[in-house]
């Protein structure tokens, strides 16, 4: 089993980093450090709380003074290439917000973020004073960091994963679009996939709005394009016609679909679910092929989730068949309950078959 990552702030790695700094800070206390740090709570904490303890134990270890704290951190960052330095903007986070560190803390963030990525301590300074960062947010946009560039769109994500929620955004994501206009063509691929889950966070809330940018913005280049599709992946997914239309999936009618077909109506927990079909063009037509599994909830409910096949173009009359395989073995971010489940055929956007099986315990 892999190593989760929080199980890699361990005292080992502590210990290494508690000694860089006092390479840089001579009085720093290692070992009141690391025992404050890993008190009795430490094995029941998850990755970000693991974090947020090594930041608060470092207030109490560096000096009083922030900048002095920040100039230290500064040389460690340099020096210190180990997992703990993903603490050092949530350090910011948590001791620079005051007005008059302001200055201090923005020009730390924009230091750390190529060593150690800072979208989330930038969204507590978003949230409390939204003008003067999404200034900020803009500036970093136009950077010549492509790390830099990156925060400037993962930092105001909406809805950023293990990150707070950015309600104004959700509601209004106004303020966002000028920096993925400035985005969206970037050099960077790290840079145009950031601004294209940006852009995908924000179809969950406003699909329309989106489905206006990618019409504007889709067929100028190659890279806008590329961010654009990433973007509407999920709108993609709901098989929203007129996202589906701007990428030419259109014209399901054309498209004939035969011997959708399981390998067999009851699979066993932990087995592949195992299934096949054809499909014909009666014109050339581009064609998107999904399947949804309507998975059986604890509370016995169901809810789908769409997986994708394959992007294709078939020419006219061109005949291409399929076997595909689903696990149905459980993992960390789903779990399997046994009843009745269905799988559906989807293409360009719309169901074209469903299917029941059996999902039997072990």
């Amino acid at each position: 089993m892999a190593e989760l990552l929080k199980d890699r702030l361990n005292y080992e790695s502590l210990q290494e980093f508690a000694l860089t700094v006092q390479s840089v800070y001579k009085v720093f206390q290692v070992d009141a450090f690391l025992m404050s740090t890993m008190d009795d709570t430490w094995n029941d904490l998850e990755l970000i709380a693991k974090g947020r303890q090594i930041s608060l134990n470092l207030g109490k270890y560096l000096p009083a003074d922030y900048g002095a704290a920040i100039g230290v951190i500064d040389e460690v960052i340099t020096k210190y290439d180990g997992f703990v330095k993903h603490c050092f903007p949530d350090f910011v986070e948590v001791f620079g917000q005051d007005e008059s560190n302001w200055d201090i803390s923005i020009a730390a963030l924009e230091r750390y973020t190529p060593y150690a990525s800072a979208e989330f301590a930038v969204r507590p300074f978003i949230i409390n004073h939204e003008e003067r960062m999404m200034a900020q947010m803009y500036a970093w946009s136009k950077h010549e960091n492509e790390h830099v560039r990156r925060l400037a769109s993962e930092g105001c994500r909406p809805q950023l994963p293990w990150g707070r929620a950015l309600a104004r955004f959700k509601e209004d994501p106004g303020p966002v679009l000028p920096i993925l206009e400035q985005l969206k063509d970037d050099p960077s691929l790290t840079v145009r996939r950031s601004a294209a889950n940006n852009l995908n966070d924000i179809s969950k809330t406003h699909p329309e709005l989106v489905a206006k940018l990618a019409k504007e913005w889709y067929g100028k280049n190659e890279l806008t394009d590329w961010t654009v599709k990433h973007g509407c992946r999920t709108l993609l997914k709901k098989g929203h016609g007129e996202v589906l239309a701007i990428f030419g999936y259109q014209d399901d009618a054309v498209l004939e679909v035969d011997d959708f077909a399981l390998e067999r109506p009851a699979v066993t927990l932990g087995e592949d679910l195992v299934f096949s079909f054809s499909i014909m063009a009666k014109e050339a037509a581009k064609v998107r092929l999904e399947y949804g599994i309507d998975y059986v909830k604890a509370n016995g409910k169901r809810n789908r989730k769409v997986f994708k096949i394959s992007e294709v173009s078939l020419k006219e009359n061109k005949k291409k068949n399929y076997a595909k395989s689903h696990s149905l073995a459980d993992v960390t971010t789903r779990k399997h309950y046994p009843g009745t489940h269905s799988i559906a055929l989807i293409v360009n956007g719309v169901e074209r078959g469903k299917l029941d099986f059996e999902l039997t315990e072990k």
